[in-house]
């Protein structure tokens, strides 16, 4: 798969979710297989999806750095995926996937998530 074909699944995925109200993208094409992805996924009640993904796609989908930061209106965080190395080292399985939920010091054991579990989860939540 070609870098272009990855921003066009992501682009596809949040199209997709019936919950998104409006969505940017900005896509860093580094080489054929190599790339940067930065984007917000509105929704309609003010909560917003910030992303970042870094991503190698040459034989398989390998994200060097991702990070979903899911708010509400006012900013609180509703949970947060990323695979930030974290100092001092947590003691959970998996690592360096995570997940923050409703606040920056609750981390708890997850596995590396895409974008459409991601939007997914959201999509349950506000039902």
């Amino acid at each position: 798969m070609f870098i272009e074909e990855y921003f066009e699944q992501i682009r596809e995925a949040i199209a997709a979710c019936t919950a998104v109200e409006s969505f940017l993208l900005t896509e860093a094409k580094r080489d054929s297989y190599t790339g940067f992805l930065r984007g917000r996924v509105y929704f309609p009640d003010g909560s917003l999806l910030h992303l970042r993904e870094f991503v190698y796609v040459i034989t398989e989908v390998e994200r060097d750095m991702y990070s979903y930061h899911y708010v509400n209106s006012s900013e609180n965080l509703i949970f947060r995926y990323d695979n930030a190395d974290h100092k001092p080292k947590l003691n959970l399985p998996n690592l360096p996937h995570h997940k923050h939920e409703e606040s920056e010091e609750n981390i708890v054991a997850s596995s590396a998530p895409t974008l459409a579990e991601v939007l997914h989860e959201i999509n349950r939540l506000l039902l």
